[in-house]
């Protein structure tokens, strides 16, 4: 038996929780998880949740898989850690040699960091290195989209445009090209009331104007353009056309400008496809991956990217052409494991295209929530989707920022066994690939009635 107490003695005591007011839990305890099982997690005191947000989107196959727990298990028995510099092992190489059976080919050389916000760090030095290593040293800016979320390292802060988590760091930041986003909920062409399917958007993609001119102008400073393909995560779930990622390569081509596609929220099966970018028919110079790449099992992540910028720092030592970063737990063999499984069963059961019927009649129940007039946007990727939550659709009036309404929300939902955890006020889902059209059923019969119970409420 677990001790929910003494757990949470501890907690209030003495741990920090991310992106959390600890004030807001003076008077309330939060809820003690101690087991998970398919979509659903358990407290201490038996109460179940439908994961909707897949434990921060890490998770893609359900909680405790069992084949994957027993590729970590076996793992265990044979090495649980070495250096990753001057040594390498075989289960970091079978891992790899199975991605590059999901990238396009271009995409070759991996370096291997630990999460999302360090795979971007990595790629954000590569692209600058890349630059300085060919002689060509005012290439050294970075352009990236408003709402953007890249991270919380230093590099990834500086990329990163949402106002509530990075204006406080400015004075840190290096000087990034900041570029308006491509927003279909927001979007004057828009002709339709909700997003919904962003893919087929009937605008003429206006809004690529602004990325365009930041390319053309600013190209002989710029090491890189960075931009989470299809949906900008944190930054409130906002879709966006493929199309856009179209125009953005053919506009870095012309200008020799790299891109970075950021794809550790929308990999691994989120949209419908492995990944975002197969949507587009683009491909990236470099590309960051974490989060469901062990099925949210361990901690891993890698920064991919093509002969053409690894050969920039293929050279003599003394050249300095080195890339001199690095982490401790590089490569490390139990992540590699749970990563080795998760990519076997991927591709065994063909998701996420197998699961299709599941997906579309997520996409249909988000569809029926437009009956209510408390909802002013709905949009859906795959099996990410978001509602914008208002007082009043019609009249066009939100809710007062001091009403709070998205949090009211979640602490309604937890009361009705689902997390609906906000983003301001947007309500968002981050499903598993796994879910079934009862799982569907279910979790969103339970949104209908907290949503129902906070705005009357």
């Amino acid at each position: 038996m677990y001790d929910k107490k003494k757990t949470l003695e501890v907690d209030r005591r003495n741990i920090w929780h991310p992106f959390t007011q600890m004030k807001d839990f003076e008077s309330i305890d939060p809820k003690v998880i101690v087991r998970g099982e398919g979509v659903k997690l358990f407290d201490a005191d038996g109460n179940e949740y439908y994961d909707t947000i897949s434990s921060w989107w890490v998770n893609t196959l359900g909680h405790c898989n069992s084949r994957i727990a027993e590729g970590i298990k076996k793992q265990l028995d044979t090495l649980e850690h070495v250096n990753f510099s001057g040594f390498t092992h075989p289960f970091a190489a079978e891992f790899i040699d199975l991605m590059t059976g999901f990238l396009d080919k271009s995409l070759s050389k991996y370096f291997f960091s630990d999460n999302g916000s360090t795979a971007v760090e990595v790629a954000i030095k590569m692209a600058f290195q890349y630059w300085q290593n060919r002689k060509i040293t005012n290439r050294t800016r970075f352009i990236m989209l408003d709402n953007a979320y890249h991270g919380d390292t230093i590099g990834a802060v500086s990329v990163g445009g949402v106002a509530e988590y990075h204006r406080l760091y400015k004075p840190l930041m290096f000087n990034s090209i900041k570029v308006q986003s491509p927003d279909c909920s927001s979007c004057p062409k828009r002709r339709s009331e909700f997003t919904m399917d962003a893919s087929k958007c009937d605008c003429n993609l206006e809004c690529f104007e602004h990325m365009e001119k930041a390319i053309s102008g600013h190209a002989d400073e710029t090491a890189a353009v960075i931009i989470e393909p299809l949906i900008q995560g944190a930054g409130g779930m906002l879709n966006y056309p493929a199309q856009y990622l179209k125009k953005l390569e053919k506009a870095a081509k012309e200008h020799g400008v790299l891109v970075i596609y950021d794809e550790v929220a929308t990999g691994f099966g989120r949209c419908g496809t492995m990944f975002a970018y197969e949507q587009s028919g683009t491909r990236p110079d470099i590309i960051c991956l974490s989060k469901g790449i062990t099925a949210g099992f361990m901690p891993l992540a890698v920064t991919v990217t093509t002969e053409e910028v690894y050969n920039a720092f293929y050279d003599d030592y003394f050249s300095h052409k080195t890339f001199f970063h690095g982490h401790s737990y590089t490569a490390n063999p139990l992540a590699c494991a749970a990563g080795i499984e998760n990519l076997k069963i991927l591709k065994r059961d063909h998701l996420p295209q197998s699961n299709r019927i599941a997906m579309e009649h997520f996409h249909d129940r988000l569809k029926d929530l437009r009956k209510y007039d408390f909802i002013n946007d709905i949009r859906f990727t795959g099996f990410i989707g978001a509602i914008d939550i208002v007082k009043s659709r019609k009249n066009k009036t939100p809710f007062p920022p001091a009403d709070r309404i998205g949090r009211k929300i979640y602490n309604i939902s937890l009361n009705n066994g689902v997390v609906l955890r906000p983003l301001g006020d947007t309500i968002y889902f981050f499903l598993p690939l796994i879910v079934t059209v009862d799982d569907v059923d279910e979790i969103f019969n339970r949104t209908e009635k907290v949503l129902n119970d906070a705005i009357s409420g």
